[in-house]
């Protein structure tokens, strides 16, 4: 157990996250009944066998058995660690992590650096008010309310701003270095950023971890970021991310634009949910971070030539990672327009409405593939269908590779479509014969109120040596001091426990699933009334066994 991580944030955690919501982020979700439906992300199948029960908060697949919480769905879904999970549906559910964590999420020696980034941050927006920078912000049009949102500063002319306010010691100079915020050169220091307006990047928790600067005079580049450091990475951070999931936790669409100043204004005409990388193309890194906090990515690029090359490039990028559940879209403006000038000049429905009937992945992909080989010659068909394979085949999802193959045989005109990868083996079923503790243990589980009847017997079976005795009574236990616990909530108590495998695998309900729900309580209870028989039965035994003969035959 990881110290910060407690039962009670775990639960409190659970409580707030709306699992359906979760993966329906993901997957796409259809209700059946109660509950909802999905094709199995865990293993390839074309009949929905994936189930997702708001009142249990958990998932099974009848398929592969795949099963679990929100935080189980994370680890294996997002290929997260369990800290990161739980990071993770925190800042989704609203809820605050213990200053412990704070202390113990950065290595001892990064919590110096997020404070001088901060402390920077403070200093640059007491600096916005200067005439240079109101003048340069009213000129492309942001509103005050933009600057705070997105706390916009001001590095002021000069060497040494950062350097008089918090450089006052030899350690205070080399934090400022290793922050990125100073530069050493020829046993010279002086402040990387001068006479720039300057846009703080935010990690997903909101701490400051680098800034990029919009240069007002004449030095060049035009725009500057921050170098890597220990808290910075270019090809994983996303400007705009932390305040996009500010504004809505849960984001059915992200736009993925090129300048700070398009996702600033693309939040000021109401289009909330614009992220921008930072001075490099787009990683597969940012799209798995994007999969993970939205259901769709569109990537939007200028119309002109440059444009063209960097979605392109962008697409290629994706193949690797992307799937049919998180679809992806390109926009190319008209040329010589960007985000920011289209949604001034047209309005912020216009723009989402663009957004809406940007072109899918594939209808990109063959399009930019047709342009570069017209298929009007056998030569262009062949080179055609060479990259067109060489692509699709990079696809994880062998499905949605499946279709672009059908599709680029009917482009092609043949008459039978290229095969896709060979499918994993179809999942074995489970064993779901139980002994009578596990049968109670799996129904409890299955609906924790059953244990309110339970509690009311009498508790001879706790003497019983028998496996699973001791989980069953910790279980009662457990759900008698916290009889609002959902199924999610009891199973992540015993995550870290010795039990923790043996609970998950207990929690299956196809374990259970024959067993109709409006028999589970008399189910429940007449498997607890057959062990307290059982251990009235071994308690006489033992008494008969321990008797002397004048006790045996003493009719007395």
């Amino acid at each position: 157990m990881i110290g910060w991580i407690t039962p009670e944030l775990k639960s409190r955690i659970l409580e707030r996250v709306d699992l359906v919501a979760l993966i329906g982020r993901r997957l796409k979700l259809r209700p059946v009944g109660a509950n909802y439906q999905a094709l199995c992300p865990f293993h390839v199948e074309k009949t929905a066998s994936f189930h997702v029960s708001p009142t249990r908060q958990t998932y099974h697949c009848f398929g592969c058995n795949a099963h679990g919480n929100a935080i189980d769905f994370l680890i294996e879904y997002d290929r997260l660690s369990f800290p990161e999970a739980i990071e993770e549906l925190a800042q989704l559910a609203g809820v605050e992590l213990p200053l412990a964590h704070q202390a113990a999420a950065p290595a001892p020696d990064l919590a110096p650096l997020y404070q001088v980034l901060e402390q920077a941050a403070a200093l640059y927006y007491q600096q916005v008010r200067q005439p240079q920078a109101v003048a340069y912000l009213r000129q492309r049009g942001l509103t005050g309310e933009m600057a705070l949102a997105f706390g916009i500063g001001y590095a002021p002319p000069g060497w040494n701003f950062l350097l008089e306010q918090l450089g006052n010691s030899p350690q205070q100079r080399q934090l400022l270095i290793d922050a990125g915020l100073v530069v050493e050169r020829d046993q010279h220091t002086y402040d990387r950023f001068r006479d720039r307006i300057m846009f703080p990047i935010r990690n997903r928790r909101g701490q400051v971890v680098a800034f990029g600067g919009r240069v007002l005079g004449n030095d060049e580049p035009k725009y500057l970021n921050s170098p890597q450091t220990p808290v910075f990475h270019k090809g994983q951070a996303l400007y705009g991310l932390f305040e996009a999931q500010r504004h809505n936790r849960y984001l059915q669409r992200i736009v993925v634009v090129e300048g700070y100043l398009d996702v600033i204004a693309l939040a000021q005409f109401g289009v909330h949910y614009a992220v921008a990388t930072l001075g490099t193309a787009t990683t597969a890194e940012h799209i798995k971070l994007l999969q993970r906090v939205a259901g769709e990515i569109v990537f939007c690029f200028d119309g002109d030539q440059a444009g063209q090359q960097a979605a392109w490039k962008a697409l290629r990028t994706a193949l690797p990672v992307t799937d049919s559940k998180h679809p992806l879209r390109f926009l190319l403006l008209p040329e010589k327009q960007d985000p920011d000038s289209v949604v001034r000049s047209e309005g912020g429905a216009a723009f989402v409405e663009r957004v809406e009937q940007a072109q899918l992945l594939s209808d990109f992909l063959f399009d930019q593939l047709t342009a570069r080989y017209p298929p009007t010659s056998t030569e262009h068909q062949a080179r055609l269908s060479a990259e067109a394979r060489k692509l699709i085949d990079q696809i994880p999802d062998l499905e949605y590779q499946r279709f672009l193959h059908q599709r680029l045989a009917k482009l092609l005109e043949l008459d039978e479509p290229f095969a896709t990868k060979p499918r994993p083996p179809t999942p074995q079923p489970i064993n779901t014969h139980l002994t009578p503790p596990q049968r109670i243990i799996a129904l409890l589980l299955s609906q924790p109120p059953l244990a309110a009847a339970l509690l009311d017997q009498p508790a001879t079976w706790r003497t019983l040596d028998q496996p699973d005795i001791p989980l069953l009574a910790d279980l009662l236990s457990v759900i008698a001091d916290n009889p609002e616990m959902t199924t999610a909530q009891l199973v992540e108590y015993w995550r870290h426990q010795p039990a923790a495998d043996r609970m998950r695998r207990l929690a299956n309900p196809a374990l259970i699933a024959h067993i109709p729900a409006s028999g589970r309580d008399s189910e429940c209870l007449g498997a607890l009334q057959a062990l307290n028989r059982e251990a009235e039965k071994l308690q006489r035994w033992q008494r008969l066994r321990s008797a002397t003969p004048e006790q045996l035959f003493n009719k007395n």
